[in-house]
């Protein structure tokens, strides 16, 4: 079983002034998956914080799930955290989920998500509404054991899937 953390930033959030929905719509989907929560933490949009608490916590799950900050707003400021923190990106992993939920809406490409590995954990930045968390993880869940395992070490055979031959 992996362990997930999950970490919403939102200035309204960690004050208090807004439920966490997107937060808790990764806990039910990632342990609906098999996933065990580990951690789960509300911050405000401050780079500082964002940057300490992947930090900390890369050390202590096996992925990490962000929602919120990615958008174009003058505090969205996950990616920029996250990016700091990442030793190897991985953006196929946001290029797919933007593409995978544009033929539902095309505001899905002004996302600036990252995603990529800090030691043997993966971290995935995720959009901060519910339904497009719902919507991203729809098309990632299905990836991510995989991507785990090999981070963690050697894998005896690639899954079958999709486009393989």
């Amino acid at each position: 079983m992996f362990t997930v953390g999950v970490l919403t930033t939102s200035d309204m959030g960690a004050k208090g002034e807004r439920e966490d929905a997107s937060g808790q719509t990764i806990v039910e989907m990632t342990t609906a998956a098999g996933f065990q929560l580990e951690i789960r933490e509300v911050v405000p949009d401050n780079h500082a914080t964002i940057v300490d608490r992947l930090q900390l916590w890369s050390q202590k799950v096996d992925l990490i799930l962000t929602t919120g900050g990615t958008g174009f707003g003058p505090r969205d400021i996950t990616p920029e955290a996250t990016l700091e923190v990442l030793e190897r990106q991985a953006p196929g992993l946001s290029e797919y989920m933007r593409a995978g939920t544009a033929e539902k809406t095309t505001l899905s490409y002004l996302s600036r998500g990252a995603a990529g590995t800090r030691g043997s954990c993966l971290i995935v930045n995720l959009p901060g509404s519910p339904t497009a968390v719902r919507e991203c993880l729809e098309l990632l869940l299905p990836l991510l054991p995989h991507a785990i395992e090999t981070m963690q070490g050697p894998t005896q055979q690639h899954p079958q899937g999709q486009g393989q031959a």
